[in-house]
């Protein structure tokens, strides 16, 4: 396991080397693999032959800004961001990774620089392969093709999304859309763990302090629960009513 140290950051991370996917027990992640690309057992084969495992700690650097790149990253299990740094030190939120998700070079078959750091939030398990194999399966297979449309229409989607509530939506509003969509990503509208403050207010352009007023204000009038482990949305219709 490799140490990597970034001093400006003020942490160290742990990023273990790539290993072979296809020597990984039980077919792992072969069917991840055939999930994420919507894809059969033998296509998802042919993408794991032709690729890696690689984990990466909390708060590693997985990409960096400017970085030429010729990997495409499979987000297995973990989250991570694509951040952006102002000129007066602000952070901007480009994107949310998760399971699922694929960044880096999609696809292209020429290096490409990278537009954003990708910042592990958590332990983080990605499986790795060369973009220009990746475009030549997309070629060879229509549902790896019509998998990477998808990821990246949902992305675009989530861009506008984004775009749209920073320009149209107060800062408290984007605080309760973020928590609405959230909750709704399990049925019981339960968000585990729940979400830190700091984090919440990234994700929206806003600061951690308006980010706590405004869930504040919510737990005192009833709208969602909270205890050390998770925050719940008990009244989802009212949250929705005031997201101005």
């Amino acid at each position: 396991m490799a140490v990597v140290k970034y001093p400006s950051l003020g942490f160290t991370s742990r990023v273990t080397p790539m290993a072979p996917a296809e020597q990984q027990e039980d077919g792992y992640p072969l069917p991840f693999v055939a999930k994420a690309f919507a894809c059969s057992a033998d296509i998802a084969a042919q993408v794991v032959r032709r690729g890696r495992l690689r984990h990466f700690g909390d708060r590693a650097i997985i990409l960096r800004q400017g970085d030429w790149l010729t990997l495409a990253y499979l987000l297995i299990s973990g989250r991570a961001q694509a951040l952006l740094y102002g000129a007066d030190g602000q952070i901007i939120l480009l994107h949310d990774f998760r399971s699922g998700d694929l960044f880096g070079a999609i696809g292209e078959i020429d290096s490409v620089r990278q537009d954003a750091d990708v910042v592990a939030l958590d332990p983080v398990e990605t499986f790795v392969l060369e973009a220009a194999e990746l475009a030549r399966l997309a070629e060879q297979h229509g549902a790896i093709g019509l998998a990477l449309s998808r990821m990246l229409m949902a992305r675009l989607r989530q861009m506008t999304g984004r775009i749209y509530e920073r320009a149209a939506l107060s800062a408290v509003g984007r605080v309760y859309a973020e928590l609405l969509r959230e909750a709704r990503r399990a049925p019981d509208l339960r968000i585990s763990p729940a979400p830190i403050l700091s984090e919440l207010a990234l994700r929206v352009a806003t600061t951690r302090e308006t980010a706590s007023r405004a869930v504040n204000a919510l737990d005192r009038r009833g709208i969602i629960r909270r205890d050390a482990y998770s925050l719940t949305v008990v009244a989802p219709h009212r949250l929705e009513a005031l997201i101005i």
